[in-house]
């Protein structure tokens, strides 16, 4: 029994930090704006995601269109990778239109 004990244990701490580490990040998403976006648009991060409400952004990101918004809002943009997405969705539903928070960028 305590072998099965501590395999269960193991086993949802094991699940705990891949599930942590897998998921995307609302800080992340702010940095590679600032570092990769935000001179190509030519605005802040508030602009950006105020473009949308909280609802929007998820219909365009469960769309798989959310890349191509973004290059509709910053068409200077040149480069936006693909592995990017999560983390500047998660940015833009955080600081979107209707959700009350503003970024510091």
């Amino acid at each position: 029994m305590k072998t099965m004990t501590k395999l269960a244990v193991a086993a949802l701490l094991g699940m705990t930090l891949l599930s942590s580490t897998a998921s995307a990040d609302v800080k992340k998403g702010q940095k590679i704006y600032l570092k990769k976006m935000k001179a190509p648009c030519g605005f802040n991060g508030v602009k950006f995601a105020q473009k949308h409400t909280q609802d929007e952004w998820e219909m365009i990101h469960e769309a798989g269109k959310f890349e191509n918004e973004v290059k509709k809002i910053c068409p200077k943009l040149k480069k936006f990778k693909a592995k990017y997405v999560d983390d500047v969705y998660d940015f833009a539903y955080e600081y979107a239109s209707d959700s009350g928070n503003v970024p510091a960028c």
